[in-house]
C-alpha cells in the first residue's frame, strides 16, 4: 500500500489569500514549513478508501519514523487476514482522528494474537461498573464488592485505561490505602477528643452555651468516624478487583490480570482469647481489649443467662451461647425446621442485613445448612418461648403478623438482627460483664463444647464450617482451668529424683551406711507406666479436649464449673 512523506507550509498568496502549497518560494530552505505523512490503509467493507494522515513534523527523519511505525503495524496481520487488517486499519483511523500517539507495536501484536479488541478505550472504572451490574450471586457478596469499588477502587484507579493497568499501579494504591490509616486514626482521635471536651462544658450560662455552640460547629466540620483499613480488608479489596479483571480476560478485553500479582500483607484471622481476671483488670484500667474476639468464661456466660432469664429474647441468647448459631441463623430460624420433641433443629435459612434492609437467604455456606442436636435445657427454654409466643398471638389477634419464625417481635414481625445485637450489649452492660460481640457467643459455644470433650469434627459440624481448619485455628479457645489440668498432667510424665514443690520438707539427715535403703518405686507388671494419661501424647490431645482422661477423668472445673453442666 502506498505511503509517502512531503514538506509543506501554510503560507498564503497576499493578493488572493489562497495557500501557496508547493509554489511557496521559501520551501527551498529546509527550515521552512513542516513535514507530513500519508499512508493508505486497507479499504472498508463497502470498498471505500481510507488513509492515515498526520502533519507537523519538524524533520524528515521524524516523519519517516512514524511512517515506518504505521507500516510495521499494518505488517502485524498477514495479507490474507482480512479481519486482522481491518482491526488495525480501524485502530489507526481512531488514532488519527483524536491525534493520539501511535500504539505500541508489541502491545498491539499481543492484543491481536489474543483476539482482543484493538480499539477498546474502556477505563477501569467503566469496566468495574459493567462487571458489577452483571454480577450474580449472594446479595451480601454483591454489596461488599460494590462498597470496595465505590470506596477504594474507582477513586484511585478508575481513570486508568483497562488495558494499561499494571502491577505497579496497584502496589501504589494499596500502599496509599495503608498510609491513609494514620490520617484516619488521627481524625478519629481528634473527633473523639472534641466530644470529650464538649461533655466537660456546663449546660447553663450564656458563655458555656456559646462555647458549646462553637464546639458543635467545629465537630460538624470534622471528618466523620472512619474505619481503619486493615490487612484483611485490603485482601478483600484485591479479591474484588481480581474477580473483575478475570471477567475482563474472559471477555477478551485484557490478557493479563495485575491484581493476581500484587503482594499484600496477609490478613490473619484474630485469635479468640478468654476473659481471664488479669485481662479484665487490664481492660478496666486501660479500656483496651486484648483481642478483637473475646470469649466469656463459663461463669460469665452463666451470669449473663441468669440475668436475662426473663427477657423475651432469652431463648435466642441461650441457643447461640450453647449451640453456636450465627446471629442471622437464629433470627431466621423457623418453627417448621424445629423439632423440640426430637431435640433437633435444622438451620435452613438466615436473615441478612444489607445496609439496613433485611432479607432472607440461604445459609452462608453449604456446610451451614445443618441439623443440630439440642440439650434438654435448651429444649425447655424453646418450649417456654413457644408458649409465650402463642400467648402473644392470641393477645394481638388479627394484628399478629405470621412469619413462622421462632424469634419475633411481640406482634410476630421478624427481628432486625442489628436490634438483637443492640439489646445484647444493653443486657450485659447492666451487670458490668467484660465486652464481647454477639458473634463471640458462637466462639464461646465452641470453647464450651471443646472443654466438654467434643472433637474438632463435631464442633465443625455444630458451627457449620466448610473447613475444619477454621474451627481449629479460630473458634476453639482453651479455658484456663482445662489448660492447667493438661499442664499438670504433662509435668507428671517426667520422673524426678528431687521434688520441686514449694512445700517440700527440708532435706533429711543422711542415713548411716548400714541403714536399709528403700527400693525404688516399682510399677506393677500389668500396669501402664504412664498411668491414665498416655493419651496426652497423641497429636489430638488438645483437639479431643481437656475432658479426656488425665490421671482419671477431669471432674468439675475450678470454681464449681462443670463443663458438662446445663449452663
Amino acid at each position: 500500500m502506498k505511503g509517502s512523506t512531503h514538506r509543506r507550509c501554510y503560507c498564503r498568496d497576499p493578493h488572493t489569500g489562497k495557500p501557496l502549497g508547493k509554489q511557496c518560494p521559501k520551501l527551498s530552505s529546509r527550515k521552512h514549513g513542516s513535514y507530513s505523512i500519508r499512508q493508505e490503509l486497507p479499504a472498508r467493507e463497502d470498498g471505500t478508501r481510507r488513509s492515515f494522515s498526520r502533519a507537523g513534523y519538524e524533520s524528515l527523519k521524524a516523519a519517516q519514523a512514524d511512517l515506518d511505525h504505521i507500516r510495521a503495524l499494518l505488517g502485524l496481520a498477514d495479507t490474507d487476514d482480512a479481519e486482522g487488517l481491518a482491526q488495525i486499519a480501524e485502530l489507526l483511523e481512531k488514532v488519527a482522528d483524536v491525534k493520539a500517539p501511535l500504539p505500541d507495536i508489541e502491545a498491539t501484536r499481543r492484543r491481536l494474537s489474543h483476539g482482543l479488541d484493538l480499539t477498546s478505550r474502556l477505563t477501569v472504572g467503566e469496566w468495574l461498573d459493567m462487571w458489577l451490574a452483571g454480577k450474580k450471586g449472594r446479595q451480601s457478596a454483591i454489596s461488599r464488592d460494590e462498597s470496595n469499588i465505590r470506596v477504594h477502587l474507582k477513586p484511585r484507579i478508575g481513570h486508568y485505561r483497562l488495558d494499561r493497568l499494571r502491577v505497579a499501579h496497584l502496589s501504589e494504591i494499596f500502599e496509599a490505602i495503608a498510609e491513609a490509616n494514620v490520617e484516619i486514626a488521627e481524625g478519629n482521635a481528634a473527633r473523639r477528643k472534641a466530644f470529650e471536651d464538649l461533655a466537660q462544658i456546663p449546660w447553663k450560662g450564656r458563655e458555656p452555651r456559646a462555647r458549646r455552640k462553637a464546639m458543635k460547629a467545629a465537630i460538624a466540620e470534622m471528618e466523620p468516624y472512619r474505619r481503619i483499613v486493615g490487612p484483611a480488608t485490603r485482601q478483600r479489596v484485591r479479591s474484588t478487583l481480581r474477580a473483575a479483571l478475570n471477567a475482563a480476560i474472559a471477555q477478551q478485553l485484557i490478557a493479563f490480570n495485575p491484581a493476581a500479582h500484587v503482594e499484600l500483607e496477609a490478613g490473619k484471622r484474630p485469635k479468640a482469647l478468654v476473659w481471664t481476671e488479669e485481662r479484665i483488670l487490664h481492660w478496666k484500667r486501660t479500656g483496651e481489649k486484648p483481642s478483637s474476639v473475646m470469649v466469656w468464661t463459663p461463669e460469665h456466660t452463666g451470669l449473663f443467662l441468669d440475668h436475662v432469664a426473663e427477657d423475651r429474647l432469652y431463648a435466642l441468647f441461650h441457643l447461640i451461647a450453647f449451640r453456636g448459631l450465627r446471629r442471622g441463623e437464629a433470627c431466621g430460624q423457623k418453627w417448621t425446621d424445629t423439632n423440640l420433641d426430637a431435640g433437633l433443629i435444622t438451620v435452613a435459612k438466615q436473615l441478612v442485613v444489607d445496609g439496613w434492609e433485611v432479607y432472607e437467604d440461604d445459609p452462608k455456606t453449604d456446610a451451614g445448612a445443618r441439623t443440630i442436636a439440642l440439650d434438654s435445657d435448651t429444649v425447655q427454654a424453646l418450649k417456654r418461648h413457644r408458649a409465650q409466643q402463642d400467648k402473644d398471638r392470641k393477645e394481638w389477634e388479627k394484628a399478629w403478623v405470621e412469619t413462622g419464625r421462632v424469634f419475633t417481635k411481640e406482634n410476630g414481625e421478624m427481628l432486625h438482627p442489628a436490634n438483637v445485637t443492640r439489646r445484647f450489649i444493653e443486657l450485659y452492660e447492666e451487670i458490668d460483664l467484660p465486652p464481647v460481640r454477639l458473634h463471640d457467643l458462637r466462639h464461646g459455644a465452641a470453647t464450651l463444647a471443646h472443654a466438654a470433650g467434643a472433637d474438632l469434627k463435631g464442633i465443625q459440624e455444630m458451627l457449620g464450617h466448610s473447613s475444619i481448619t477454621i474451627t481449629a485455628d479460630t473458634y476453639t479457645s482453651l479455658l484456663p482451668e482445662a489448660d492447667l489440668a493438661i499442664a499438670e498432667a504433662a509435668a507428671r510424665l517426667v520422673p524426678r529424683a528431687r521434688a520441686t514443690s514449694e512445700n517440700t520438707a527440708p532435706e533429711a539427715a543422711p542415713e548411716p551406711d548400714d541403714a536399709e535403703k528403700p527400693a525404688p518405686e516399682s510399677v506393677p507388671d500389668d500396669a501402664d507406666p504412664l498411668g491414665d494419661i498416655s493419651e496426652i501424647n497423641s497429636p489430638s490431645a488438645h483437639a479431643n479436649g481437656p475432658g479426656r482422661r488425665v490421671r482419671g477423668r477431669i471432674g468439675p472445673l475450678p470454681g464449681g464449673i462443670n463443663p458438662r453442666s446445663e449452663r
